[in-house]
């Protein structure tokens, strides 16, 4: 079975055929099962089912509903799924989530969300616990990373598109909203208060982590939740058994939560959640100067929630957030180019990004003219503050230059149930922006719309389609960049007249939902979703002005090319961020899962591709299509789950700057609950080592990778 899984994995050329394979697996399963007798297995309890589009989310259009009812791109992925994968990255947290991927260095902790082919400056919003995280640094990688460690993680909602009206300015691309871990992660409805204790061990540089959580409920008035997490991982070898230098990394972190409730519906809130990273490296390329970086990114939240089934006008929630990150580097040792300026070690080059923001909502439901509303108003906004103090040669400066930009908007959202099989959903946002820096002054604004259709014409077939707008105001650092690329010399060029990009975005999509499909209590949930989204004014870093030619010798003059043009490169140009007139994606993504109690397949599938409509040229930030299956068993009484999880990615880019063939990858595990106090993982990553680069990134992943882990609870009733 392991040769021909080996042997059609690196023949695949096609690999949507898994699509049709996906669910033959399934059917085979339960027939087999049938065939021989086995009783009918009653349904799961909630948390053992593996169907995560029956998980709420309230990121599309901030009222509570099912994945699988909404109308949207959206997905969730529980607490219950990182763990069954052992995740240590949020790559690994997000890799079976349609029309996603994420860029990473394997030598810098951060990472960039990257949804249908949109990512950098923005065009992705990540919240944290409802707080926008924009920190940024320019690079030859992603524009635009955040800090979070899985084992922080309780829930993460993702809706694709430009459709999450009610979730802030900029997301063209879509939404990635993490929720961190509560007290209802470690404590059931009836338990007072509790601890739980998990240590992982790792191979191939997975190393240590440890995660221990306390919470305990005071009365039925208040509860206080507390998590402390360490990770410590090594270099690792990639599938040609290499050491990537410097991928290894530290993590100490801590999280602490509270809520009040002083009367009935009413709720106050409070988080805290502090992160320290520290690593070594020398930059996206591996080639330049040599940094240790002290990194901190801290997310602090305040908010208060009223909600009573008797008051159906209110339902207000409101939230106020601040975050920073900053990266404290210092010279270990500067390159030639570096070093020609002066710099030494122990020189600082520092980055941060303040983000101080608010968001009001509130949703009433009620009933007028014979149908069902559920209107919401909302107001939130946001304010920047990136900052470079660069004392290492001035090339992070001028990149990565220091600025303020305000984020303001408004919206009204009405969900209206016209029939039992007819419903809409129509919603304006009002956006605004000031940016400020270097002596320049940019602002604009508009409106943009929403509106969605969804009709069942058979019970439990649902079609929608949606047209939305969205808006990005331009970044700090596409205005005001402004500096000499160090080698090949080249120009940077700022642009103060930069225009927001603005999202045209068509969709059409399928939700299908049955039950007791080929046996009593088992469930089939499916998503089929196609689009188009064309993006007006896009903004990309493009080559102006003149030809000419520099020196390939650091420090050499430029003069020198009329006397020895053999020593230079013929025809650079200068870069600067400019709107191309129009950009355009589309694609189609499909999720589906089916459990039969005593097991569950699941399939996630992306085909998409972009272009610049004026030179037809490729969009770079677009990654190849790709689809993931997992199969898993469930034996021994439910306790123990084990099963794989089959990723191919084809190569739709190799004719792509930073190219990467197609290939398939591999991922085995098992969790065993001996009770519900104690529990056993084992997860093999790349399970025949194969070397592979991911899209986008600049080393390679891991080779094989084993991860071992064990989770004890404690808990009073």
């Amino acid at each position: 079975m392991i040769t021909f899984l080996r042997e059609g994995l690196r023949a695949s050329t096609s690999p949507f055929a898994l699509l049709v394979l996906a669910p033959l697996m399934g059917a085979s399963l339960v027939s087999g099962a049938q065939a021989q007798g086995a009783p009918a297995v009653p349904p799961l309890p909630k948390e053992e089912v593996a169907l995560e589009l029956d998980t709420i989310t309230v990121t599309s259009g901030k009222t509570e509903d099912k994945a699988i009812d909404d109308l949207a791109g959206s997905s969730v992925v529980t607490r219950r799924q990182i763990d069954l994968l052992q995740s240590s990255r949020v790559s690994d947290v997000l890799q079976g989530v349609p029309g996603v991927a994420v860029q990473e260095t394997g030598t810098d902790p951060g990472q960039a969300v990257n949804i249908r082919g949109l990512q950098d400056f923005g065009r992705v919003n990540v919240l944290v616990d409802g707080a926008r995280q924009d920190y940024q640094v320019s690079g030859h990688g992603a524009n635009g990373t955040f800090y979070l460690d899985p084992e922080l993680i309780g829930q993460v909602d993702v809706v694709r598109g430009p459709v999450s009206t009610v979730y802030g300015s900029g997301a063209i691309g879509g939404v990635a909203s993490f929720r961190t871990r509560t007290i209802d992660d470690i404590l059931a409805p009836d338990e007072r208060y509790g601890a739980v204790q998990k240590l992982g061990l790792g191979t191939n540089g997975a190393g240590v982590v440890t995660n221990s959580m306390v919470g305990a409920r005071i009365g039925t008035a208040a509860d206080v939740f507390g998590q402390f997490v360490y990770r410590n991982t090594n270099d690792y070898r990639d599938g040609n058994n290499d050491k990537i230098q410097d991928s290894d990394s530290e993590l100490t972190s801590g999280l602490f939560k509270f809520n009040v409730s002083p009367a009935d519906g009413h709720t106050f809130s409070g988080s805290a959640l502090l992160q320290n990273y520290t690593f070594t490296n020398n930059g996206d390329t591996g080639t330049g100067t040599r940094f240790s970086n002290d990194v901190t990114a801290n997310t602090y939240t305040l908010g208060y929630r009223f909600n009573r089934p008797d008051n159906p006008w209110l339902d207000l929630s409101v939230k106020g957030y601040y975050t920073t990150t900053e990266d404290n580097k210092r010279v270990v040792t500067p390159s030639r180019t570096y070093g020609s300026l002066g710099v030494k070690p122990s020189d600082r080059l520092d980055y941060s990004m303040e983000t101080l923001g608010f968001d009001i909502s509130n949703t009433s439901r009620f009933d007028a003219v014979g149908l069902g509303h559920a209107l919401t108003f909302g107001i939130d906004g946001a304010r920047d503050r990136g900052e470079t103090l660069d004392r290492a040669g001035g090339y992070g400066s001028a990149f990565t230059p220091s600025g303020e930009r305000s984020l303001f908007g408004g919206f009204v959202q009405d969900e209206v149930r016209i029939t039992p099989w007819l419903r809409a959903i129509g919603a304006l946002r009002f956006d605004s922006y000031e940016l400020d820096g270097g002596g320049v002054h940019a602002d604009g604004s508009r409106v943009s719309p929403k509106l969605t259709i969804g009709v069942e014409p058979v019970k439990g077939i649902e079609f929608y389609g949606t047209y939305a707008e969205g808006y990005r105001a331009p970044s700090i650092t596409e205005t005001l960049i402004q500096g000499s690329h160090p080698f090949p010399i080249f120009n940077i060029l700022p642009n103060p007249s930069l225009r927001p990009e603005v999202a045209h975005n068509l969709e059409g999509g399928v939700n299908v939902q049955y039950d007791d499909v080929l046996k009593a209590g088992d469930r089939f949930r499916a998503k089929v979703s196609v689009f188009q989204n064309r993006i007006d004014d896009y903004i990309d870093s493009v080559p102006v002005g003149p030809r000419y030619n520099v020196p390939v010798v650091p420090g050499m003059p430029v003069s020198a090319c009329a006397f020895a043009p053999e020593m230079c490169l013929i025809g650079i140009q200068d870069q600067q961020y400019r709107n191309i007139a129009r950009a355009e994606l589309q694609g189609a993504e499909i999720e589906a899962a089916y459990d039969w109690g005593g097991g569950f397949v699941t399939v996630a599938g992306t085909v998409i591709e972009g272009r610049n409509d004026i030179t037809g040229d490729p969009l770079n930030s677009v990654v190849p299509n790709r689809i993931s299956t997992t199969l898993g068993l469930r034996l021994l009484d439910d306790k123990l789950t084990v099963g794989t999880r089959l990723t191919l990615v084809d190569d739709s880019k190799k004719n792509v700057a930073n190219p990467t063939g197609g290939y398939g990858l591999v991922d085995l595990f098992a969790s065993y609950r001996y009770d519900e106090n104690i529990s056993g993982d084992i997860t093999i990553q790349n399970l025949f080592d194969r070397q592979y680069t991911q899209y986008l990134n600049s080393e390679p992943s891991p080779g094989l990778t084993a991860k071992f882990g064990l989770t004890v609870k404690f808990a009073s009733r």
